[in-house]
């Protein structure tokens, strides 16, 4: 039998500027972390369009080992429970 516990995890996001943090609780453990940022952006209401009006995409970097998440990871796969993230948006030169 599986609990709440089991099937959802907490974690600590924040921008890359670091000033806009949240807490998200209560967060599916088999969401992928495409599903989690685009959740967060709307939640700590990042731009998704750039000065030039282009859209914006934008990563989830694990900060406790320092590497980008794919989109199509399973946050069950991918973090442990407290975890933070850092949203990074995608720079595309050109």
């Amino acid at each position: 039998m599986s609990t709440t516990q089991d099937t959802t995890l907490s974690l600590r996001v924040r921008d890359v500027s670091g000033q806009k943090v949240a807490s998200v609780d209560q967060v599916p453990t088999d969401a992928t972390v495409g599903e989690l940022v685009d959740r967060l952006l709307e939640e700590l209401r990042l731009p998704t369009l750039d000065a030039a009006g282009r859209p914006l995409t934008y990563q989830a970097r694990y900060d406790s080992e320092g590497r980008h998440l794919n989109a199509a990871e399973r946050l069950t796969d991918a973090v442990q429970p407290g975890s933070q993230l850092t949203l990074l948006p995608n720079v595309n030169a050109g």
